[in-house]
């Protein structure tokens, strides 16, 4: 990898650890807005350490993903956009149609917790390639 490539690399992957960082602040207040709101309280999955450090972690990721869509397909960029929307479809649906506790009450408020978080997440994952493209925001942030 000559420098340009790297500094694509690290470029796109701290678009993503941006975008992560972010998230997570989003995530944290949809959780407690949606257990305050709910009353919704296992918490055995989805908790303040889980968010924080998964979210982070994924969008490292994610930003590593980016690069090599944006590097190595043609088009990787619309293909990435098309990949991780279907994945967030993908995901959302699962969410919202899992049985995790098998009463209609808690499987109610673990679809509104996980899909929510999914649809967050998925959402800011098609942000990736915006803010990769965005001179404000590389200039502003990175």
């Amino acid at each position: 990898m000559n420098n340009e490539q790297l500094s694509v690399f690290f470029k796109a992957m701290m678009t993503g650890l941006f975008i992560g960082v972010v998230d997570t602040v989003v995530c944290l207040a949809y959780n407690i807005g949606f257990r305050d709101a709910t009353g919704y309280i296992p918490s055995t999955i989805i908790n303040v350490s889980s968010l924080i450090f998964a979210i982070v972690i994924l969008f490292c990721v994610i930003g590593i993903v980016f690069y090599f869509f944006h590097r190595y397909v043609r088009g990787g960029d619309a293909v990435y956009f098309v990949v991780f929307l279907g994945l967030t479809i993908w995901l959302a649906v699962k969410a919202f149609a899992a049985v995790r506790f098998g009463e209609p009450r808690l499987d109610s408020g673990w679809h509104g917790l996980a899909g929510g978080i999914v649809l967050i997440l998925g959402v800011s994952s098609l942000l990736v390639p915006i803010a990769f493209r965005s001179e404000k925001f590389q200039d502003a942030v990175i």
